[in-house]
């Protein structure tokens, strides 16, 4: 493996999903973290940089749990640093490594894990639980570890983890004559259920029924609904991935078609590619369901405030016979090789702290993401929020329910971010009419094959 070759064919593609503008005057503006080490009363102080993705609120936390990790270890300083959405932060880590400038640690999102194995940059956590015989990794979610452990090795520690459920709104069913605590389970069940939903003012619709973002990792999780791989050799969890699986065995023609039935009734609205713009929906009352990440339940309940009452349930299936689970998303925390062993430890120190129960407890309330510890719930501050808020029970429950296997594990994908376009804009040319469900599958199966083809022949 050449790590020229890795740069040149990510940094190529990353045009395709507007990557650009993040160069090396960008980076040499983010590394302002002090030497690596100062010393004070107490002796010497270990300096690392910590690069993540998390603005506003979700932020505001990573600020809080770094401080407190920083007052409770005199000989270890974290500077959190914000890089920009998850897309932006890679590209700006592709250059800052080729300086020979980047971070000690980085969270990066779930579709980058093939890349980043493959960069050759980074230092397992395996190899930091090996050695740390008090870690305990059985208390670690199964479900989250599934993901980032590759070959039996984890490779990442994950901090942000969700999953998709449906979002519904318990006093629209009220008004529509449905049961408030029966929502639906497929998408049989919603077109039903959006037809009784939906609501006109004159010509126009004022209340549509369901609403999905034109998103690809939806499509992913429809995939993994239905039990079916996203890529061959089980989904690179058995050799790298060499083609995709779903255009040949007729599960993402499967969802295709169900969407373009659910949007030709006319009672299931399109808000296009921006989710903030189905997000909006829901929360202004606009769309009575809609399928969103689990993170996003504090945000809606802040949004909608006493207007309605928000209703969860477990993400549909497209038939009433899927078995499938879904598969995680959001990001996890790599550790960079920088090449100094005290760095490393001081990194290892910093990401245990990040995985305590009680800091896991303190970013789920903050965030909505899920606990990545089992011993979170142990906690009393974790069960009083499941008491107040029990609409996210649902997603624990979905998340504990999913089975771990190669499928709900998810795939992994050195060119990951341009599928999810190539999925999305091909989907959008269906909704559009441009476009049959056949043909889109069939377009965005050969161009994302390319893609993989061409990363695979410079990744070897």
């Amino acid at each position: 493996m050449k790590l020229k070759k890795i740069l040149s064919i990510t940094l190529a593609t990353s045009i395709v999903f507007s990557l650009v503008g993040c160069g090396a005057n960008n980076a040499g503006k983010a590394d302002n973290r002090p030497t690596d080490s100062k010393e004070t009363s107490n002796g010497k102080v270990i300096e690392l940089k910590f690069w993540h993705s998390m603005g506003g609120v979700n932020g505001e936390a990573v600020k809080t749990m770094t401080d407190n990790f920083n007052k409770t270890h005199k000989n270890i300083h974290v500077t959190a640093q914000y890089q920009g959405k998850y897309d932006d932060a890679l590209t700006k880590l592709k250059t800052a490594m080729q300086g020979k400038s980047g971070p000690d640690i980085c969270q990066v999102y779930d579709i980058g894990t093939r890349f980043m194995i493959d960069s050759g940059w980074t230092v397992p956590m395996q190899n930091f639980i090996d050695k740390d015989k008090q870690f305990d990794i059985s208390q670690l979610e199964p479900n989250l570890l599934g993901y980032y452990t590759v070959d039996n090795k984890l490779c990442s520690m994950p901090f942000n983890s969700s999953t998709p459920i449906l979002y519904y709104n318990k006093t629209a069913f009220k008004e529509a004559g449905l049961d408030p605590n029966k929502p639906p389970k497929n998408f049989k069940e919603i077109e039903e259920y959006s037809k009784k939903l939906v609501k006109k003012d004159g010509d126009k619709i004022s209340q549509y029924g369901f609403s999905m973002c034109i998103y690809g990792w939806f499509f992913e999780q429809l995939l993994a609904k239905q039990g079916a791989f996203y890529g061959n050799n089980e989904n690179g969890r058995k050799g790298k991935v060499t083609q995709v699986e779903w255009d040949k065995n007729g599960t993402g023609l499967n969802i295709l078609r169900e969407w373009k039935k659910l949007i030709d009734t006319g009672a299931v609205g399109n808000f296009g590619r921006k989710v903030d713009d189905t997000k909006n929906a829901f929360t202004a009352g606009r769309s009575a369901m809609i399928l969103e990440s689990t993170a996003c339940l504090g945000g809606f309940l802040k949004g909608v405030g006493n207007r309605f009452e928000i209703g969860t349930a477990y993400l549909p299936s497209i038939t009433d016979t899927d078995k499938g689970g879904v598969v995680i998303g959001g990001g996890s925390l790599w550790a960079l090789d920088n090449g100094s062993e005290e760095k490393k430890n001081a990194t290892w120190e910093f990401i245990k702290y990040i995985s305590s129960p009680e800091q896991q407890v303190y970013w789920n309330s903050k965030s909505g993401y899920f606990p990545i510890t089992k011993k979170a719930y142990d906690v009393p501050e974790m069960n009083d929020h499941l008491k107040k808020y029990p609409q996210f029970k649902t997603a624990i429950d979905q998340l504990h329910d999913t089975p771990v296997n190669s499928v709900t594990q998810g795939a992994l994908l050195g060119i990951f971010s341009e599928a999810r376009q190539t999925i999305e804009m091909n989907i959008e040319k269906m909704i559009q009419g441009t476009q049959t469900p056949e043909q889109s599958i069939q377009n965005a199966a050969e161009k994302i094959n390319g893609a993989i083809k061409n990363y695979n022949q410079n990744n070897k």
